[in-house]
């Protein structure tokens, strides 16, 4: 075997992983600044919805096209909104966050029924789907603080159960590093512009889409087939 092709060619192919990655990632975001451009409109805050029988997970995880298609599919949930929070910016909006200096991180914030799904349930799916834990403020190929991975819990009962969750996950040692969750109170979630609600679920074919997050669904049916709305 002549190595020195071997080399050739296998480097070669790294540095064609790396531009399509690039290319991917710059194709989803350059959409979005585009749109951006068209509607720079800060967003107002949301109110915390306290249905009858339901209550409320926030969480952020990276871009949160595909954190939100993962809770999406699972049974137990009643809504999720993409957004913005844990920023100190009295407003929060895609433009600015971008920036990766008002604090803010892209979080999605899940409405589900506790008699069907609980909430270590959800930290579960959060932990070993929707992102990857131990990476620090980015997740794939999305870089800044504003993809950090974060927590935000709503009661101290929450608090507990994820602070226990990390816990045992790194006892267990099925992560090879060490996990970087925030776990801090919420304050303010800003709900995201229109057109990145259900982004996945209306634009299944986009690049970005099909590279990063459809595999996060394949991951979610393999591991959690019980938890999964079939209609």
């Amino acid at each position: 075997m002549n190595h020195k092709k071997l080399k050739y060619r296998t480097g070669f192919s790294i540095l064609l992983l790396i531009m399509l990655n690039m290319s991917l990632s710059a194709s989803g975001q350059n959409e979005m600044e585009n749109k951006e451009m068209d509607n720079k409109k800060d967003a107002v805050p949301g109110e915390m919805e306290n249905r009858e029988g339901f209550e409320t997970a926030v969480f952020a995880g990276g871009c949160f096209w595909g954190v939100e298609a993962v809770f999406e599919s699972l049974k137990g949930v009643e809504d999720v909104m993409s957004g913005y929070s844990g920023g100190d910016a009295e407003t929060a909006s895609y433009y600015t966050i971008g920036s990766g200096k008002t604090g803010h991180a892209e979080a999605v914030e899940i409405i589900y029924n506790p008699d069907i799904l609980s909430f270590k349930t959800l930290l579960d799916v959060f932990f070993s789907v929707a992102h990857d834990p131990t990476q620090l403020n980015y997740q794939g190929p999305d870089v800044g603080s504003q993809y950090r991975s974060v927590v935000f819990y709503t009661s101290e009962d929450q608090k507990m159960i994820t602070l226990k969750a990390i816990e045992e996950l790194e006892s267990t040692k099925v992560l090879n590093s060490k996990i970087v969750t925030e776990v801090i109170p919420l304050d303010t979630f800003y709900p995201a512009e229109d057109y990145h609600q259900d982004f996945m679920k209306l634009n299944p074919d986009h690049p970005y889409i099909q590279y990063w997050d459809k595999p996060k669904i394949e991951e979610l049916e393999k591991k959690y087939p019980d938890l999964i709305n079939k209609m």
